[in-house]
């Protein structure tokens, strides 16, 4: 039986640093963004809205923990953090959120 919990604990710490090592990467990778993406700031509403207006962001869609905003200006990721973002991920690597209409079908 100590066995099978050691199997189960080294299972487990496996899957815990796979999920840390690629939610650093995305969070590194969101900075090398390019101007004019659409980013998901993950957090409360409040906390994230007063960070895109601080940030000078527009916002293109909110609900309670998932907003999404934009900004052309280049530092626009580091300027959410330094505004209290708790979390930034570009958008449309994310989820594919762009927060633009869906495109119709052309009949």
């Amino acid at each position: 039986m100590t066995s099978l919990w050691r199997r189960l604990g080294r299972i487990a710490t496996a899957v815990a640093l796979v999920v840390t090592g690629w939610l650093t990467l995305v969070v590194l990778l969101t900075f090398g963004t390019s101007p004019g993406r659409s980013m998901a700031i993950i957090g409360p509403q409040a906390q994230a809205l007063a960070a895109i207006a601080k940030a000078d962001g527009r916002v293109l869609s909110s609900n309670a923990y998932v907003t999404i905003a934009r900004s052309n200006a280049a530092d626009f990721v580091s300027r959410l953090y330094a505004s209290g973002a708790l979390l930034v991920l570009d958008a449309e690597q994310a989820g594919g959120c762009n927060g633009l209409a869906p495109k119709r079908e052309q009949i």
